[in-house]
């Protein structure tokens, strides 16, 4: 059986109605006061990154509230911690600055959209402005604000992502991280991964 499939923006938009007034003049090229205060109230964002082939990476960043400075009404800047070290969004940013944020704030169906093109700074100043207990970030992601603007509720409210009758109980319903590398990678010891995350849980910068 042929699948249907949409292969041109006109039959796209014959499908979907026309997008609401507000939803068109609601996009800014800088931060105002309620983009403030989203950015100074989330722990949590996403960040969007693609290389010169398109190939795409979505990467989860967080901290304390506010974890994300904003310098200026152009420009937000994020501390890149220690990780994986895979790199894949930072190496993504070399190929190609064009980047995508979506914040939340725990509590909140709105969500904050945030474009623009970033760099990859390792200055000292940049640096220091993230210090905490003592450390530094490796470096810093500086974003310089094409568009900004407040998305709306419906995906959270779908989700109900807040409802803690929706959480689950990890050591009931989902196997360990460590498992479920044991599974994925042939020979790979899922036991010393739990047993470092553990150990770990607390070494966050």
């Amino acid at each position: 059986m042929a699948e249907h499939l949409i292969s041109d923006r006109a039959t796209l938009r014959a499908v979907y109605k026309p997008p609401g007034d507000g939803a068109v003049r609601k996009v800014l090229p800088r931060l105002d006061v309620h983009c403030r205060a989203f950015i100074a109230r989330s722990p949590f964002c996403v960040l969007a990154t693609s290389d010169t082939d398109g190939n795409l990476d979505a990467s989860p960043k967080g901290g304390p509230s506010g974890f994300v400075d904003v310098a200026d009404d152009a420009t937000v800047m994020m501390p890149d911690w220690p990780g994986n070290n895979r790199l894949d969004g930072l190496e993504n940013i070399l190929d190609n600055p064009h980047v995508g944020l979506l914040f939340f704030v725990p509590g909140m169906n709105e969500m904050l959209r945030l474009n623009g093109r970033a760099r990859i700074s390792v200055d000292p100043a940049h640096k220091s402005r993230f210090a905490t207990s003592g450390k530094l970030p490796v470096s810093v992601i500086v974003v310089t604000i094409d568009q900004v603007y407040l998305h709306c509720a419906r995906a959270l409210q779908r989700a109900e992502l807040w409802n803690p009758a929706n959480y689950i109980d990890r050591k009931r319903d989902f196997p360990s991280m460590g498992t479920m590398l044991a599974d994925q990678v042939a020979g790979y010891d899922g036991a010393a991964t739990d047993r470092l995350i553990e150990a770990n849980k607390h070494d966050l910068y």
